[in-house]
């Protein structure tokens, strides 16, 4: 019997394509999507037979897939080239490397198995933004294809050249002892090998390749995956433990006393190490970060400005590349290195070689860096269940409660809001500083919820269960997958 279509539409999603397969996508589904990207392809480059690097991440239907979605490419006219098995900054490190005019990645990232995904990509260090995607949608899902003649060739041992990349004149001075965490994701046979390359001791947990992700989901903000790092580091008395994500493109930080330090954290401290030698420069962070960016000491002492830009990393890579801004960092651990350190897009292991650098340049450990930063209390990101066809208009509605009260001055723990931003859901910051966090999940059927007080933990637990409360009332919210 011949198999039928199935593509649910919305796997296509703000920046990236998920599904379950073969819940939501088959086979033929596949091949759809990847005529629709190979149309798309040679639309916004008008080249007949364009250039496009591909790559898969070790889930055991992530080659099948790749399989799929080349056919689908070849038959539009592209002319695909395939890495083999990579992490999504191997696959745009590619496209610099090879000159290629597009890229397309196989990987549903950190989520857990029976999910699949593409990143994809047209204009280099770049990936599909809202636009892009709705445009992929219209044409894959109305069948408006191309027809052409392409071809394939497989590109071999590129990983060993996106190793050299990576390592080439980044050797450390001292001695680092590091826990280096995979979830047994795609990460475990590039992060140890190249951080080993540059001079650290490698600690290695987890490192093994198995799609089935049987201690915990390869993902820095998975409280479980943290847990294991910090017991390592302490079990080894390391300087510090990196965990990646499931296709390398992020990283979390554990310091040498054991305690995770979020992300936007280490960006402030590397935003403080470059802003020393690139003064005048721009950052750029997501709306769950820290709001210490805004009037930190040393940033503002070297004139650099700090832009509050929506989640996402093909958000916050645009956003650096439009404002030509020196670095990008995301809560969720993508950080972006643009011109000179980097070419603009999200790599997890050059991140955390970042980190290695900061330890290498002074005689601190990374406890001591860290205590260094004004004091705040951080909650985790936290996501509760919501449907993908009504977590927009929660939002929205939470947008409209949210601002009501601070017009009629209503108080929550004895503080006004005093400023809202809604460049991505709603950030609501409070007269000492205090803020909360609201947004859809761009990539899954849940909500984001984000608290900080930088005066006192019961103040950012009181916050949260403002949020918490607006959000029971509208009676579409389900469990969570961590909460305070």
């Amino acid at each position: 019997m011949n198999q039928s279509l199935k593509i649910d539409p919305y796997g296509f999603r703000e920046y990236d394509a998920r599904w379950l397969y073969e819940k939501d996508i088959n086979s033929i589904g596949i091949t759809n999507l990847g005529k629709g990207l190979g149309t798309q392809i040679i639309k916004h480059t008008n080249k007949k037979n364009p250039r496009v690097i591909v790559g898969h991440d070790y889930r055991s239907y992530s080659e099948d897939i790749k399989i799929s979605l080349k056919k689908g490419l070849i038959s539009t006219g592209c002319f695909v080239e395939d890495i083999g098995l990579s992490l999504s900054p191997m696959v745009y490190f590619a496209q610099f490397e090879l000159n290629a005019d597009a890229i397309a990645m196989v990987t549903a990232s950190h989520n857990e198995n029976g999910w699949t995904g593409v990143k994809m990509g047209i204009k280099k260090g770049l990936t599909h933004a809202p636009e892009e995607m709705t445009e992929l949608k219209d044409i894959t899902l109305n069948e408006k294809f191309i027809s052409g003649n392409g071809e394939e060739k497989e590109i071999k041992n590129f990983q060993e050249i996106y190793k050299k990349n990576l390592t080439y004149k980044k050797r450390i001075n001292k001695k680092i002892k590091a826990v280096v965490a995979c979830g047994n994701g795609t990460a475990g046979i590039f992060a140890p090998d190249i951080l080993r390359k540059i001079g650290c001791e490698v600690i290695e947990l987890d490192c093994d390749l198995d799609w089935s992700f049987p201690k915990y989901n390869p993902n820095p903000e998975d409280l479980k995956m943290l847990e294991e790092i910090t017991k390592a580091v302490k079990e080894n008395k390391a300087d510090i433990g990196f965990g990646f994500d499931g296709d390398g493109d992020r990283v979390g930080v554990i310091d040498n006393n054991g305690n995770e330090i979020f992300s936007d954290k280490i960006g402030l401290l590397i935003a403080r190490n470059l802003s020393k030698k690139y003064k005048n420069s721009k950052f750029v962070v997501d709306v769950k970060s820290t709001g210490l960016f805004k009037n930190d000491e040393i940033l503002s002492k070297n004139k650099c400005k700090t832009i509050y830009w929506k989640t996402g990393h093909s958000h916050i890579k645009r956003k650096v590349n439009f404002e030509k801004a020196l670095a990008g960092f995301e809560k969720s651990g993508h950080f972006f290195f643009n011109q000179p350190i980097g070419y603009g897009y999200d790599d997890g292991i050059n991140s955390a070689i970042q980190v290695c650098n900061l330890l290498d340049n002074q005689e601190k450990q990374m406890s001591e860096l860290i205590n260094e930063l004004p004091k705040t209390f951080q909650s985790p990101t936290m996501a509760p269940f919501c449907q993908d066809n009504e977590k927009y208009k929660v939002v929205d509605n939470i947008i409209q409660q949210i601002e009501k009260i601070k017009n009629k001055k209503i108080k929550i723990d004895n503080q006004e809001i005093k400023e809202i931003l809604t460049v991505n859901g709603i950030r609501f910051s409070f007269e000492d500083g205090s803020w909360g966090l609201v947004r859809a999940s761009s990539n899954k059927p849940s909500l984001v919820v984000v608290t900080e007080s930088p005066t006192s933990d019961e103040r950012k637990i009181e916050i949260f269960r403002f949020i918490d409360k607006l959000l029971d009332e509208t009676g579409k919210i389900g469990d969570y997958d961590q909460k305070i």
